[in-house]
C-alpha cells in the first residue's frame, strides 16, 4: 500500500519545510522584538511604524505577501538574495515573506508579555539612571519573553503550517510533494493522510514542548 512512496522524496520535502520554518522563526523573533520595542518606545515616529507595520501586515493574506516576494522583488525588481539558481532564490524569498508576515504576530505576543511586567520595575528602573534601551533590555524584555513562551509557541505552531504557502512559488516542500503525489497516483486520502501525519509529528511535539518549557519558566507574579 505504502510501496509508491519510494518514487518520492518524503522526508527531503518535510526537511524543507523544517528548514523554512526554523529560519524564518529566527527572523521572525528578531525583527517581531524589534517591532515590540518600537511599539512600546517613547518615540512617536517608531512608534507610529510599529503600529501601522502590525496592523496593516496581520490583515494581508499571507498568499499575498508571498507572491509579492517572487512577483514583485524578484522578477520586477531583480532582487535575488544573493542567490543564483531558481530553486535558492524562490527558497530564501519564501523565508523573507514568511518573516515579514510572522513578526507581526511575534511583537504582538511579545507586546503582551510586556504588558505583564509591573509598570514599578520601569520606573524604578529609570530612577536609578537606565536609558529606556537598559530598562528593556535588562527588565523588561526578560520576563517579558518568560511570560510569552506559550503564545509565541503557538504562533510558531503556525508559522510550521504556513510554510506550506510557499508552494505558490515553487518551493519544494511538503505541500508541492503532495500536489504532485496526488497528481501522479490513485491515493488521494493516504496521501492527505501521510502529510497530515508528517505536520502534527512537527507540530504536536513543538506545542508540547514549549507549553511544558512556558510553565517551568513562567514569572510567578
Amino acid at each position: 500500500m505504502f510501496d509508491f512512496l519510494e518514487d518520492y522524496d518524503l522526508l527531503g520535502a518535510f526537511w524543507t519545510t523544517v528548514q523554512l520554518a526554523v529560519l524564518s522563526a529566527v527572523g521572525s523573533l528578531v525583527w517581531g522584538t524589534l517591532l515590540a520595542a518600537m511599539r512600546v518606545g517613547p518615540v512617536p515616529l517608531m512608534r507610529g511604524f510599529g503600529t501601522a507595520y502590525v496592523n496593516i501586515v496581520r490583515n494581508i493574506p499571507l498568499t499575498v505577501i508571498i507572491l509579492f516576494t517572487s512577483l514583485g522583488l524578484n522578477q520586477t525588481l531583480g532582487i535575488s538574495l544573493g542567490a543564483d539558481d531558481v530553486e535558492t532564490i524562490n527558497f530564501r524569498l519564501a523565508v523573507l515573506g514568511l518573516i515579514f508576515y510572522t513578526s507581526s504576530f511575534v511583537c504582538e505576543a511579545l507586546r503582551s508579555g510586556i504588558n505583564t511586567v509591573p509598570v514599578g520595575q520601569a520606573e524604578a528602573a529609570r530612577a536609578i539612571g537606565l536609558t529606556f534601551r537598559q530598562v528593556l533590555g535588562l527588565v523588561v524584555l526578560p520576563q517579558a519573553f518568560r511570560s510569552s513562551v506559550v503564545p509565541l509557541a503557538n504562533v510558531l505552531i503556525a508559522l510550521i503550517k504556513n510554510t506550506t504557502v510557499a508552494a505558490a512559488i515553487g518551493v519544494a516542500e511538503a505541500a508541492v510533494l503532495m500536489k504532485e503525489m496526488i497528481e501522479n497516483e490513485a491515493q488521494l486520502l493516504l496521501i492527505s493522510a501521510i502529510i497530515a501525519f508528517g505536520f502534527v509529528v512537527l507540530t504536536l511535539p513543538t506545542g508540547l514542548i514549549l507549553g511544558w518549557v512556558g510553565k517551568k519558566v513562567a514569572v510567578k507574579r
